[in-house]
């Protein structure tokens, strides 16, 4: 998985909290950006079970970890990785 990821890998050592957790951030946005475009193609092809799927499940999910994130982080200065 780690060879076909879209999400960069973090480097090797120690890295400040508010760096990983910018990093988790990241990661958890590109998702809900790659989610949209699966939940796109499965309503294009009226795949309504898959749809509902990735919608209820998947992007809700995704979405929250997103906010929950960003509000813990609301007065942290991001350093983007």
């Amino acid at each position: 998985m780690a060879e076909v990821t879209k999400i960069k890998r973090p480097p090797n050592g120690v890295e400040e909290v508010p760096v990983m957790l910018s990093r988790l951030l990241e990661a958890h946005e590109l998702i809900v950006g790659e989610l949209r475009v699966a939940i796109d193609k499965t309503a294009t092809n009226q795949d309504s079970g898959t749809n509902d799927l990735l919608v209820s499940q998947v992007l809700r999910t995704n979405e929250t970890q997103v906010w929950f994130l960003a509000e813990h982080l609301v007065d942290t200065p991001l350093v983007r990785s």
